[in-house]
C-alpha cells in the first residue's frame, strides 16, 4: 500500500472515528505513523521475523550502539524459532504482533484475522510472559476489517514515519537504504526494517551505518512502547 493510500484511508478512518482508541484517555491513539517529542529518540522496528541467522546477527548490531528495537514477528515463524523470540525479549527489545501467516489484508475476513492477532498474542505470551501491544498489519494496510478487529483485540496500530520505509527487502543497495533513513531522520520517527527473508544482508549492514550516523547526531533508538512515553500533546 503506497502512502497516498495510506493517508486517504487513515483520514477516512479518522472521520468515521475509528482512529482512536475506546480505551482510557491516556492511551495511545490506534494507528500510530510518528510520535510527537522533541527528545532525539527514534524507533527502529522490523518486520517479518524471527530469522535463525538474520535476527540473531541483528540483535549483536544493536547490541553494539545500545539500541532496542521492535519487532514484529509472523506467529508461526516464532513457533519455528522459540528461541530467537526470547533472546529478543530477554534483550529488552518490544515485541509487536504481524499476524501468524502474513496474510493479505485486502482479502482477510474478520473472523481469520482474530484467529490470526490472537494465535501470535498467544504464542509470544508462552514464550516471554508478556503479551504484544501493537499490532501492525502486513503491508501496513489499513482497512475497515484491520481496524476494527484490532481494536477489539486491544491493539493500537504501529505503521511507520513517511519516507522511513527503507524498502530493504528489495535489496536496493546499502547506501540507498541509509540515505533514506539517515536524510529525514527526525525525532520520534518510527522506521521499517525487514529481519527475514532470502538475503537480509544489505539489511544488517544498512542498520549498522544507519546507527554509527544517528548516534554521531545525538539521536538513541528506543522500543515503541517507550517511544510512545515520550509523546507530547
Amino acid at each position: 500500500m503506497n502512502w497516498k493510500n495510506i493517508l486517504l484511508v487513515a483520514a477516512s478512518l479518522f472521520a468515521c472515528g475509528w482512529a482512536s482508541t475506546p480505551a482510557a484517555a491516556k492511551s495511545p491513539p490506534h494507528t500510530i505513523f510518528h510520535v510527537n517529542t522533541n527528545q532525539k529518540l527514534i524507533a527502529l522496528t522490523f518486520d517479518d521475523g524471527p530469522h535463525p541467522v538474520y535476527t540473531m546477527r541483528l540483535l549483536k548490531i544493536l547490541d553494539k550502539y545500545n539500541a532496542k528495537g521492535t519487532f514484529f514477528v509472523v506467529g508461526q515463524r516464532a513457533k519455528w524459532y522459540p528461541k530467537v523470540i526470547r533472546k529478543i525479549h530477554r534483550k529488552g527489545h518490544e515485541l509487536g504482533n504481524h499476524t501468524y501467516t502474513h496474510p493479505p489484508m485486502r482479502r482477510v475476513s474478520a473472523r481469520r484475522l482474530k484467529q490470526e492477532i490472537q494465535q501470535t498474542d498467544h504464542i509470544i505470551h508462552a514464550l516471554t510472559g508478556t503479551y504484544p501491544v501493537f499490532f501492525r498489519p502486513p503491508g501496513g494496510e489499513l482497512t475497515h476489517t484491520v481496524l476494527r478487529e484490532s481494536a477489539r483485540q486491544k491493539h493500537p496500530i504501529a505503521i511507520w514515519s513517511y519516507a522511513q520505509d527503507t524498502q530493504d527487502w528489495k535489496n536496493p543497495g546499502v547506501s540507498k537504504i541509509v540515505t533514506r533513513v539517515t536524510g529525514s531522520a527526525k525525532p520520534g520517527n518510527i522506521v521499517l526494517f525487514h529481519d527475514s527473508g532470502i538475503d537480509r544482508t544489505q539489511t544488517l549492514q544498512a542498520v549498522d551505518r544507519t546507527l554509527a550516523i544517528l548516534s554521531k547526531r545525538g539521536y538513541k533508538f528506543v522500543t515503541l512502547s517507550e517511544l510512545m512515553r515520550h509523546h507530547q500533546q
